[in-house]
């Protein structure tokens, strides 16, 4: 038999067959996919191929196979740093859930995000949420991020699930398609996700006032069917994201203004550093390409962990003297 996972707690899946019958499975023996090293070889949205095994009046399942990934994203594992977490595969988008305060998602965040989803083919969208929730400075804020991101080329939405404020717009973006909905703990994924679709009654909790950071509701990624012809897959709060095999040279190219600039650099490796006639860092001094992207590039580039000392409102060409 075939189906997708719809949930993995690390010992057992739930899985959905091609019949719509949903069957409690476990792994057979270990997978060793494509020579990835993952702490969860087997993860929600793929397909695979099982037996049902019947003890007594008991019937689950034996996943023997992983069919090919259509796409998929990985990061770091946090406690083993040379293995990868798959957080979910066969994606059609991810909208990216972005909050100013509440807890704070940063520059170095959503670009990292975004280049992983850039190199494994997956459109993302950018959720500005809690939209109600924000005095004029922070405004402001969201208003100088959606100016650099859409500029590029993603699409950006404000939205408050509060207040129903461009909730249909995301359900309409939704229809037909397999969509992942990520963010740091705390930014409402659940909250928009129960607005989205009433009957789910997903878990939610309050952001703590000590450490304006949210609390995990959702332990494992989760598939869920909707009613109007859709997917969405919940995940766990990510705290936040390595950069997983990118080579040095390709990575200007999962940066789409350094991508479109490329050609005009007098050196086809250029990594957009020191070298003579590097168009990107003409672009950069012209004020053409965004400082806190360029910031974050340097940072992918050296090997840095992520950092979260950043604005991109307090980055500048003075800072980088």
């Amino acid at each position: 038999m075939t189906g997708i996972v719809y949930k993995s707690t690390g010992s057992w899946y739930q899985v959905k067959s091609d019949d719509g019958v949903f069957y409690q499975c476990r792994m057979k023996g270990k997978f060793r996919i494509s020579g990835i090293k993952s702490t969860n070889p087997i993860a929600v949205g793929d397909k695979v191929v099982f037996d049902l095994d019947k003890k007594g009046e008991e019937e689950t399942g034996v996943i023997k196979k992983i069919l090919d990934r259509d796409n998929f994203i990985v990061r770091k594992s946090v406690n083993l740093s040379k293995q990868i977490h798959i957080i979910a595969a066969n994606i059609d988008q991810v909208f990216l859930l972005i909050t100013i305060n509440n807890p704070p998602t940063f520059a170095a965040f959503i670009d990292r995000f975004l280049v992983s989803t850039r190199a494994y083919r997956i459109d993302t969208i950018l959720v500005f949420n809690k939209i109600d929730s924000y005095q004029l400075e922070e405004r402001a804020e969201i208003l100088y991020l959606k100016d650099i991101y859409e500029a590029i080329g993603y699409r950006c939405l404000e939205v408050s699930s509060t207040e129903n404020k461009n909730v249909d717009a995301v359900k309409e973006m939704m229809i037909g398609k397999t969509s992942m909905f990520v963010g740091h703990s705390g930014v409402g994924k659940s909250t928009l996700v129960n607005a989205i679709e009433p009957s789910l009654d997903l878990k939610t909790k309050e952001i703590s006032d000590q450490h304006k950071q949210g609390q995990h509701t959702t332990t494992f990624a989760e598939m869920f069917d909707l009613n109007f012809d859709a997917r969405i897959i919940d995940t766990p709060g990510i705290k936040g994201f390595g950069i997983v095999d990118i080579d040095k040279y390709e990575l200007g190219d999962y940066f789409p203004e350094f991508f479109a600039l490329k050609q005009d650099c007098k050196f086809n490796n250029c990594l957009h550093l020191k070298e003579p006639q590097c168009a990107v860092k003409e672009a950069l001094e012209e004020e053409k390409v965004s400082w806190s992207r360029y910031k974050s590039y340097l940072q992918i580039l050296e090997g840095e962990e992520e950092k979260e000392h950043f604005r991109t409102d307090i980055w500048n060409e003075e800072d980088n003297e």
